[in-house]
């Protein structure tokens, strides 16, 4: 049992606990880590403000958690807010235990004030930097931290051994469990998270603008390990330091936890290594700036070969939407040699960053992405799927005042479905309880009405999505291809992409409307990336393709929370196959009520 988890909440009976993790015991080497969160109310200053923000046991962001491939996590979370809570543990596979995804309405019901649960799941062939956050109304905002997987014992990692590792949360601060002080003692860990800052409640701030119909307030900072750094008000004295010393190889892990923003990223005087990207190691490949979207992982090895110094690490917005408001300010945190002496004679060294629109830089950051060695891909393809990503307007309801554009309410869709969240029951309970009307098995696989997706000129006829809670239903062991077409409906965004309980291969991505005929040549069948949430480029398009070899009800959804909110999601039904080894679990005693 690693360190931390002493105090955690033990109450299920010796006999269910045997029948969850018989299984995942008999893995040799294996572990169990326990955990407890207390979700709660903390005050937080920030920006000269203090208000109170929801935290896990009083931090921002919340504990980063460590395992080691193959080990087992137990987290029981107690709710102690005055809001609905779930937890998504992103970029975990979760073989046959959906009931412990997280997202909302969709594997549970969320956890209400006063109610706990335990989430239980196996860390199964996968290792890098994934993360936790909330999945519930805007909490994400403030409830997130880093889920580090070390590769099994007696393994290592395909790149030689840092000196230090940096987990860089974008948007939080994190400490690493003890397993990693035991385990690791001759590293120094810490977390790099961006992330979102707001100074008023976000869970109000979306309930307004949902409300109204209008788009969200934007935020008033970014922030890196929780702190917003040298540039805003009341905040230099708790900018974030990175300690390293002289001729060292450093290991970075980045994760956006932004809510609704990309963001470029670049360290001054130093190239970065990117070794792995979404919990996967890519084929490494030099770079002065990283672009992720909300919900993307990426690690980098620095080497510390320059003048004994500090150097700013620095964050700001790539805001692909034209014409769209988007918060333009910069988070910072500090690179500082040991020898430096703390350098408080001269500012840190700041380096180059795109400009907010520039795609170009960030397409060439992604087309750099390739698997680390040949792949065999999964063939031949059972489902051929053309899915349109984009915003939309609904028509404003009888007697109601409506502040979207011309009097509507923002939307936005996928073939021209706008999801709604069920709210009797979770969509994961309905079809394993075979419960009628909480969704229905006809989203469909291609746009009701092809269009000119990308055009300037689109009808308005084709603005009005439908609404409705659909999925499209895949037998097991299916292979899917999904072409993400991005279309120019109020605006053209690139949209991050997030496949819930798989990981897939990007084979392509583009500019303008998919050609198959044309585009169909430019995959890549050798090397591509294998990710977890893709970037479908502005005005462009994404191809994917992955087995469905995970039974359960799984989210696909873009990861700009506003857009979620607005209704751009989906989700498969992926049905048993044969045997237990191809089925869902049985829900566990405490899944939560509706």
């Amino acid at each position: 049992m690693s360190g931390g988890g002493k105090n955690a909440n033990m109450s299920c009976s010796l006999l269910c606990f045997l029948l969850s993790f018989s299984a995942m015991l008999a893995h040799a080497g294996a572990e169990v880590h326990f955990h407890e969160f207390i979700v709660q109310a903390t005050p937080m200053k920030r920006l000269c403000r203090t208000h109170n923000i929801i935290t896990v046991n009083g931090r921002y962001p919340g504990p980063t958690l460590a395992v080691r491939n193959g080990d087992t996590l137990v987290v029981n979370v107690v709710n102690r807010a005055k809001y609905n809570v779930t937890l998504h543990w992103h970029g975990v596979r979760q073989m046959r235990t959906a009931w412990a995804d997280g997202p909302e309405f969709v594997t549970q019901c969320p956890i209400r004030p006063g109610g706990s649960y335990r989430y239980r799941f196996r860390i199964e062939e996968q290792e890098g930097t994934m993360w936790w956050h909330a999945h519930s109304s805007w909490l994400r905002a403030t409830v997130h931290g880093a889920l580090i997987v070390y590769p099994k014992r007696g393994s290592s990692y395909p790149f030689p051994h840092p000196n230090t590792e940096f987990p860089v949360i974008l948007g939080t601060n994190s400490l690493l469990s003890l397993l990693d002080i035991y385990a690791y003692a001759w590293m120094q860990m810490i977390s790099c998270l961006t992330g979102e800052w707001w100074n008023e409640d976000p869970v109000q701030v979306i309930r307004r603008a949902t409300r109204s119909g209008a788009a969200p307030n934007i935020s008033d900072a970014f922030t890196i390990n929780g702190q917003p750094g040298d540039f805003y008000k009341c905040s230099s004295k708790d900018t974030t330091i990175l300690p390293v010393a002289v001729g060292e190889t450093n290991l970075l892990r980045f994760i956006n936890a932004a809510l609704n923003q990309e963001l470029f990223i670049s360290l001054a005087g130093h190239t970065m290594t990117v070794v792995a990207a979404d919990a996967a190691y890519t084929k490494p490949f030099a770079t002065s700036v990283l672009m992720l979207g909300p919900g993307q992982t990426t690690d980098v090895l620095i080497t510390t070969n320059q003048p004994a110094g500090r150097y700013y690490v620095a964050a700001r917005a790539y805001a692909s939407a034209q014409g769209g408001p988007f918060d333009t300010t910069t988070t910072t945190a500090i690179l500082e040699y040991s020898n430096s002496g703390g350098g408080q004679a001269f500012p840190p060294a700041f380096p180059v960053l795109p400009a907010f629109n520039d795609t170009l830089a960030a397409t060439t950051f992604a087309a750099g992405m390739r698997s680390p060695r040949p792949v065999k891909l999964p063939g031949p393809v059972d489902h051929h799927l053309f899915f349109t990503v984009g915003l939309g307007l609904l028509s404003c309801p009888p007697n109601r005042f409506c502040a979207g554009p011309n009097g509507t309410r923002l939307a936005a869709s996928m073939n021209n479905v706008s999801f709604q969240l069920p709210t009797r029951l979770s969509m994961l309970q309905g079809y394993h309880l075979g419960v009628p009307g909480v969704f229905t098995t006809d989203f469909p696989a291609v746009p009701p009405v092809r269009f000119d997706y990308t055009g300037s000129n689109i009808s308005q006829a084709l603005w009005q999505p439908e609404r409705g809670t659909k999925v499209y239903p895949l037998k097991y062991g299916s292979v899917v291809q999904i072409v993400l077409q991005g279309t120019g409906i109020l605006a053209g965004e690139e949209h991050p992409m997030h496949l819930h309980g798989y990981h897939f291969y990007v084979l392509a991505t583009g500019f303008g409307n998919f050609d198959p005929r044309r585009d169909a040549a430019r995959f890549n069948l050798v090397d591509p990336p294998f990710r977890n949430t893709v970037g479908v480029p502005v005005n462009g398009w994404a191809v994917i393709r992955f087995v469905a070899d995970n039974p359960g009800v799984w989210l696909v959804h873009c990861h700009l929370d506003v857009h979620i909110t607005w209704g751009l999601a989906m989700a498969f039904l992926v049905e048993n196959g044969v045997g237990a080894l191809q089925s869902l679990e049985p829900p566990p005693p405490d899944l939560p009520l509706c």
